[in-house]
């Protein structure tokens, strides 16, 4: 038996105080196969899309999902969905069908996009799934971030 492990931190985003998304654990076992389910609750003052981002040992974040505003979901990963609870719990979850080692990284919940640079590149991600995944389990420590590992 195999375990996957996640560690979840708080990431919040937003130009007001009204405005943030929090995880709803604070680290996950899970054995290698088992769906998972990441959880991130939130507020926000205006209506927008929700977005999660993985990121591997020293590479930048990868977009995963964007759930639009009109409920579509955008996916760049098949193993990988996510709901949301718009009315009452105001909650997004990301899940992940049969858990792999591969999936050990760093997962970003957000409620605007995050990543800078050269924006052709991340809605070109959005359609392209990389080829490369790293077998690496870390740990990371920092401020201001939402991460799972």
């Amino acid at each position: 038996m195999f375990t996957v492990i996640f560690m979840c931190f708080w990431f919040s985003l937003g130009d007001s105080m009204a405005d943030s998304i929090k995880p709803l654990f604070s680290h996950k076992h899970v054995d290698e196969g088992d769906i998972v389910t990441l959880s991130c609750n939130y507020t926000t003052s205006s209506s927008g899309n929700l977005f999660w981002y993985r990121q591997n040992p020293k590479s930048k974040p990868e977009i995963l999902l964007n759930v639009m505003q009109s409920g579509t979901l955008i996916s760049t990963t098949p193993r990988m969905t996510a709901e949301v609870d718009d009315d009452d719990k105001k909650q997004v979850d990301l899940i992940i069908s049969s858990a792999a080692v591969s999936d050990s990284a760093l997962y970003y919940c957000a409620l605007r996009p995050t990543v800078t640079g050269n924006p052709a590149a991340l809605y070109k991600n959005l359609h392209t799934v990389s080829a490369i995944r790293k077998l690496v389990i870390y740990m990371l420590s920092g401020r201001n971030h939402f991460f799972l590992l």
